[in-house]
């Protein structure tokens, strides 16, 4: 939250004044929220919100026990125990009681599969999940399972969303149940970029370990580049010589180093003398395959090791696989590990701490959510 705000308070100082939350809970269970809400929003922008109602709710209720590596970390506890896992049903209170044109669910891929127990049906988390939202009064919804890659993001990134629209706005219906189909989602960009054309621009050939570069040693190479060093507020765009944020680079071990070096220069192959217990670590590409993106960035960036240089990404290059621009600050830690990043559900300990990498590994990337942004603009 903290993230978020940071990067918007200069243009949108009512977000911390008056619109700001640290639980959903919290809401939903005061009886006054949302009369105070329509009489703050009137009050800011001088619109009826009960009259013209709020363009858009999207939300994306924490996932970790649906998500691959959320099972993994959730030590043997049942989804239907985790309360993280029931967001969704006060996400789409908040929906009712808003009552926004338009409204958007978004979650992991593994979602689609999950059941809430292990004796229980394949799938049955999402079916509730959908039934929830469907029985909301007024909305035509439909769901998709998208890919970031087909949005101009450097990552496959599957993701299902669900997407509910009043029916007042639609000029015709359309029966299929598929988001895409139904002309709820835009149709792909397809101009997802190279990596080599996303990070080289940021390459010290000087950069130590566990050191930083601090300013950008060169102009942009390409213009992805060049986009993602402009500012949308100000309008200007980065330059040689300006200060580069968020580019610290790990303090690698020297084994750690050696092993990243080989994998290198052996198109990313571990001799049995570095193997440890790392499942998924890899060397990213330069260039991507005829299919084009196939990673997804989670939140241990050290899954992937740099394409030239022996060494995991740094926070803005993680930033930028996510598509964040390079003027967008993350408040937090750079990375943290055990139970301050997991939890322990089996022992009440749902607190975590929301390190750089792991903010960015969770985000929805910029550029997908700016293409659906779009559309949702074309809509209304």
């Amino acid at each position: 939250m903290e993230t978020y705000l940071i990067n918007r308070d200069e243009h949108y100082p009512h977000l911390r004044r008056d619109f700001y939350s640290q639980d959903i809970k919290e809401i939903v269970k005061d009886k006054k929220f949302f009369s105070n809400l329509f009489s703050k929003l009137k009050e800011e922008f001088g619109r009826d919100f009960k009259k013209d109602t709020v363009d858009l709710v999207t939300g994306g209720p924490p996932c970790q026990g649906f998500s691959g590596i959320g099972i993994r970390r959730s030590y043997s506890v049942d989804k239907e125990q985790l309360p993280s896992n029931h967001l969704y049903q006060d996400m789409a209170y908040f929906v009712h009681k808003v009552q926004p044109k338009i409204f958007l669910f978004e979650n992991v891929e593994g979602l689609i599969r999950s059941r809430w127990t292990k004796t229980g049906i394949k799938g049955e988390i999402f079916k509730d999940v959908l039934e929830t939202f469907r029985n909301l009064k007024g909305y035509d919804v439909k769901s998709k399972l998208v890919y970031a890659k087909d949005y101009g993001v450097p990552q496959n990134r599957p993701r299902i969303l669900i997407i509910g629209i009043k029916r007042k706005l639609l000029k015709k219906k359309n029966i299929s149940q598929d988001a895409l189909e139904g002309g709820f989602l835009p149709n792909p960009t397809n101009d997802y970029p190279n990596l080599e054309d996303v990070l080289s621009d940021l390459i010290d050939q000087s950069y130590e370990n566990g050191g930083s570069t601090d300013i950008y040693l060169s102009e942009p190479k390409s213009n992805w580049q060049k986009l993602i060093r402009s500012n949308e507020f100000s309008g200007e765009s980065l330059s040689k010589g300006d200060q580069l944020n968020e580019h610290k680079y790990s303090n690698h071990k020297k084994s750690v180093v050696n092993r990243f070096d080989y994998m290198i220069k052996n198109n990313g192959a571990i001799p049995d003398t570095y193997k440890t217990k790392k499942f998924a670590q890899r060397v990213l590409p330069k260039k991507w395959n005829e299919k084009g993106p196939n990673i997804t960035a989670c939140s241990l960036a050290d899954d992937f090791v740099h394409f030239s240089q022996p060494r995991s990404l740094t926070v803005r290059e993680w930033a930028r696989l996510q598509t964040f621009p390079d003027w967008y600050l993350f408040a937090g830690k750079r990375t943290t590990g055990g139970i301050r990043r997991a939890g322990n559900p089996r022992e009440s300990i749902f607190d975590r701490e929301l390190p750089k990498y792991t903010q960015i590994g969770n985000a929805v990337p910029v550029k997908l959510a700016y293409e659906i942004g779009k559309h949702f603009l074309s809509l209304i």
